[in-house]
């Protein structure tokens, strides 16, 4: 009782003014409010019941958070994804994966995951890749006798690696937020997104070989047929070697890379490969604004939530029983991914980014944590809250794109959180993976 009359009091404890946000934010989810619904009352309570500053400073916070210029890539990359998506770019990529690997066995879910890699390099997202690659492959791989379990689990987690993969929204968020360099942080995501895709590979030609005769093979193509599939493929194949190329040759920032990236996804879908009409271009724009709207809204909300917190030392209070001053650095990477990890089951991974972000950028920076790795592991952690119930994105694109219910799309997904597990272990305890390539960049 004590305890509930601090709260109606007002008391300045971290633990009570912790217990009132996190009761108010879920009570608010709970009713159904969007995200930056909970993000705003919760501060707005702080503020008036228990700091009593001027309210007006939330707004001040809201323009502070989308006012860096790098956040302009944000909008640039989600259009030239959604006209990808809406062109040849995804099929033109699967024919090219599926040509040399579809006829082996498990083939056709190596082409699916690998794709998804692909498309990922492509276009930086990850509903984006779920719609594009999942509406060509989920039909392939049924047909040619996967359960349908493993199939959706497949998709949306492969899909995921689109958060790694350069251009990604995520990196480019965090970096942001954590004032790290995105073109370091693109190329340090490129080797985990490789051996994720690896791993999930390795997995899909185990478990074919398990089903055995039940799964049916492709039939093999020929040497005609795989160079006219590598010929189609080479325009999309040339988009992120030419984004991180530009970056890391120092020919263009990563904002000038992401208008570049628009530029070049008109001109391969609208004159080359002249798919897309004007109306499919007008339509991408306008679903861009939807989405990048949504984006900057959680973005600006997130980061006057974050500074309230901050304003309170709520984070290093809640922090200071693990003891994170003078740790290991596998300690402090763990206690990163966990947080990041159990976050984004719940709340989108872009809140959790914003919220979580400013709290650990004080601890790498004391720590000696190289920015760029805690990156990536935070943005591996984003990848597997999209894909992990109960509340992971992914999943909810899948089921609107499939028309399946919710326990049946993520029935098989276990494996595959496994993997992901492993991968996050494996970028502890061997930070190579995620450096080693951003390094030697800098040579």
């Amino acid at each position: 009782m004590n305890f509930l009359s601090d709260v109606v009091a007002g008391e300045l404890d971290i633990y009570v003014i912790t217990f009132t946000l996190v009761v108010t934010m879920v009570v608010l989810l709970f009713l159904s409010f969007p995200m930056v619904v909970p993000l705003a009352v919760a501060a707005l309570v702080g503020l008036v019941h228990f700091s009593q500053i001027d309210t007006g400073v939330i707004i001040q916070q809201i323009v502070t958070g989308i006012s860096p210029n790098a956040l302009i890539a944000v909008p640039m990359f989600i259009l030239a994804a959604d006209i990808m998506a809406r062109g040849h770019t995804a099929n033109n990529l699967l024919g090219l994966i599926e040509a040399y690997f579809g006829h082996r066995r498990g083939g056709l879910p190596i082409t699916a995951c690998l794709s998804c890699t692909l498309f990922g390099s492509v276009s930086g997202s990850t509903q984006a890749t779920v719609v594009s690659v999942g509406q060509i492959m989920r039909p392939k791989l049924l047909a040619a006798g996967y359960k349908d379990s493993f199939v959706m689990a497949l998709i949306i987690n492969a899909s995921d690696i689109a958060f790694l993969i350069p251009p990604s929204i995520g990196l480019i968020l965090y970096g942001t937020l954590a004032n790290t360099s995105v073109g370091e942080l693109f190329i340090a995501g490129i080797g985990p997104g490789i051996v994720l895709a690896v791993l999930f590979s390795v997995y899909c030609y185990v478990y074919s070989l398990l089903q055995g005769d039940t799964i049916a093979l492709v039939e093999r193509k020929t040497g005609a047929e795989r160079i006219a599939a590598l010929k189609r493929a080479l325009l999309p194949l040339g988009f992120p070697a030419l984004i991180v190329g530009g970056i890391y040759s120092g020919a263009v920032t990563p904002t000038e890379a992401a208008s570049f990236s628009v530029l070049y996804a008109l001109v391969v879908e609208c004159l080359i490969y002249r798919e897309l009409k004007l109306n499919d271009v007008l339509n991408a724009a306008l679903s861009t604004g939807l989405i990048t709207a949504v984006v900057f809204i959680l973005v600006g909300m997130g980061q006057a939530f974050s500074w309230y917190i901050s304003f309170e030392q709520i984070p290093q209070g809640l922090l200071e029983p693990l003891d994170l001053e003078g740790a290991s650095d596998a300690y402090i990477l763990a206690i990163i991914a966990l947080s990041f990890f159990v976050g984004c089951m719940f709340v989108d991974s872009l809140v959790v980014l914003v919220i979580l972000t400013p709290i650990f950028v004080p601890i790498v920076e004391s720590s000696g944590l190289d920015p760029v790795l805690v990156g990536v592991m935070v943005t591996l952690q984003m990848a597997i809250g999209s894909a992990t119930p109960p509340f992971g994105c992914d999943i909810f694109t899948a089921i609107a794109i499939f028309n399946k219910p919710y326990m049946e799309v993520i029935k098989g997904t276990f494996p595959f959180f496994v993997i992901l597990f492993v991968m996050s272990a494996l970028l502890i305890f061997f930070p190579g993976i995620a450096l080693m390539l951003r390094d030697l960049a800098s040579l």
